[in-house]
């Protein structure tokens, strides 16, 4: 079970805006570029100042960014925007703003650098594992336990956490093993889903 399941009702909710943005003018590959952008920004701002009320900043963010994700590829399938130079945009943006929203985390205690690191690294792989089947002729996986949108939960309430409280609670360390553990499991998943498709 992935967050990802939600996301058709998300796009219904959306739908009506993605309508008027096209009109506009806007196109998807713009949307997928300001939302890497924001990522890097915020992550670059609690890198240099590293202030519990600025981690409030994540889940606002999250669940901002899990909208501009939805739009791109709105505009992308229903509006006539599909392109190869969208998939790279959108693939390698979406590796590069995790990156850039996790990493600050490592600042935090009980949280640590070689623990975020590894999340970080077990997340791009997962993105990997499931962009392969599109390589390969099969569609993208997006089997969880821990695909995008689950780690913007995670990583959201842990924001929401820091900046509610000033710090994290000594048994959040747990979490990390615990991420990479589902991680690792949903690269699993994703390359048998892969496979399966054959």
């Amino acid at each position: 079970m992935s967050i990802y399941k939600l996301k058709s009702s998300f796009q219904a909710l959306l739908r009506p805006l993605v309508g008027r943005l096209a009109t506009m003018g806007l196109t998807a590959n713009q949307v997928t570029l300001v939302a890497a952008i924001v990522s890097v920004g915020i992550g670059a701002l609690l890198l240099a100042r590293p202030e519990p009320a600025l981690f409030a900043l994540v889940p606002v963010w999250m669940l901002l960014r899990m909208a501009f994700n939805v739009i791109d590829g709105m505009l992308a399938r229903e509006h006539g925007q599909k392109s190869a130079l969208g998939g790279y945009l959108n693939e390698i943006a979406d590796v590069v703003s995790d990156a850039a929203l996790y990493i600050p985390f490592a600042m935090v205690a009980p949280l640590s650098l070689p623990w975020m690191a590894a999340i970080v690294f077990l997340a791009t792989l997962t993105e990997f594992a499931g962009v392969l089947g599109v390589a390969h002729g099969n569609g993208r996986s997006y089997e969880g336990p821990m695909g995008k949108s689950d780690r913007a939960l995670l990583f959201g309430a842990l924001g929401a956490l820091v900046a509610a409280f000033g710090t994290l609670p000594a048994w959040t360390w747990h979490i990390q093993p615990m991420a990479c553990v589902l991680l690792v499991w949903t690269v699993v998943n994703r390359v048998r889903a892969g496979l399966a498709e054959h």
